[in-house]
């Protein structure tokens, strides 16, 4: 943990994000709180002694904190014991960023580098459709994750996975001047658009688990729910919006991987091997990057089972160059 030590006698004060809390009763019935607290350099176990509702109900999960104590071994780890705390504010200079796992730029570099895609589009109506969905998800989009678990499962993910295939479709169409550029685009650009909605998430940007709408109809169908409504009210052309909506629900490829339908048109499949290349880039160099060099991973179930080897070549990062 990232703590400053303050004077002769131990006491470290520092900036930390809540991961859990419970409140407790010692062995003489009084309440204290037991906390796990976080940085971007490890976590540590908290005590929180005397506890006191109306004084210290503030502290909450996700709660980013202000803390001063003094650090001491217990069962072989650290913990801390907590003298003073408080919510940290503007004044304090610190950046939820530094706090949780999080993408690589900020939301509104992403949110503008894909809006200068969109701006270059030659269809009108594509153009104003793609636009319409950003606008309306755009605050949420900012910092919101791509996934509960597995890829891109950071602050930011969502924008940072939408941002790697759309510079990996930018090549393509280069490649292979057959593709429709702009619809290709459209399709990446909004195909995830709806996992808003599909996950509890707080403004830390962590999903804590699926909503209700969520786990009954996904970001699939949910998602081509939502552009049928926006197109419907711009007039979108109707075979068009359709098109977009195919992409939209078949971009995970075969059914038992959750696609309504198999990809049936060449931007549609382009956009399925996009998302599944993209999303195992990031799921095999966070896993490699975890071992040393010459070293396996332990199996990883959302990859066959398959156990990878870090073959210290060079350095292993989950992170792309967007930007």
């Amino acid at each position: 943990m990232n703590f400053v030590e303050i004077n002769d006698n131990g006491t470290v004060e520092g900036f930390c994000l809540v991961k859990n809390l419970e409140v407790k009763k010692t062995a003489k019935g009084v309440p204290y709180l037991d906390l796990t607290l976080t940085d971007s350099s490890g976590e540590i176990g908290a005590k929180l002694w005397d506890y006191k509702e109306e004084i210290f109900g503030f502290i909450k999960q996700n709660s980013l904190l202000k803390v001063r104590g003094s650090i001491s071994m217990f069962n072989d780890a650290p913990q801390m014991r907590l003298d003073r705390v408080r919510l940290a504010n503007e004044n304090d200079g610190v950046r939820i960023e530094d706090y949780v796992p999080s993408a690589e730029y900020n939301g509104e570099a992403m949110y503008s580098a894909i809006v200068d895609v969109v701006n270059d589009f030659e269809n009108a109506q594509l153009k104003t459709l793609v636009m319409a969905v950003l606008e309306q998800n755009k605050t949420a989009m900012l910092y919101w994750p791509a996934a509960f678990k597995l890829h891109h499962a950071i602050r930011g993910g969502l924008l940072y996975h939408t941002l790697s295939i759309l510079r990996m479709a930018q090549s393509i169409v280069e490649i292979y001047p057959s593709v429709e550029k702009d619809l290709l685009f459209s399709g990446v650009i909004l195909h995830d658009v709806a996992k808003i909605g599909e996950f509890e998430v707080s403004e830390t940007g962590i999903a804590s688990g699926y909503t209700v709408e969520g786990t009954l109809i996904g970001h699939l169908v949910k998602g081509a729910m939502n552009i049928e409504k926006i197109g419907e009210e711009l007039g979108t052309d109707r075979e068009l919006l359709t098109l977009v909506e195919h992409m939209v629900i078949s971009h995970h490829g075969e059914p038992e991987f959750g696609a309504a339908v198999r990809p049936m048109f060449l931007e549609a499949e382009i956009l399925a091997q996009l998302d599944l290349l993209d999303a195992r880039i990031y799921e095999i160099s966070q896993a490699v990057s975890e071992v040393e060099s010459g070293d396996f991973t332990p199996r990883q179930w959302a990859l066959e089972n398959r156990k990878l080897y870090n073959h210290g070549l060079k350095e292993i990062k989950p992170k792309a160059d967007l930007l």
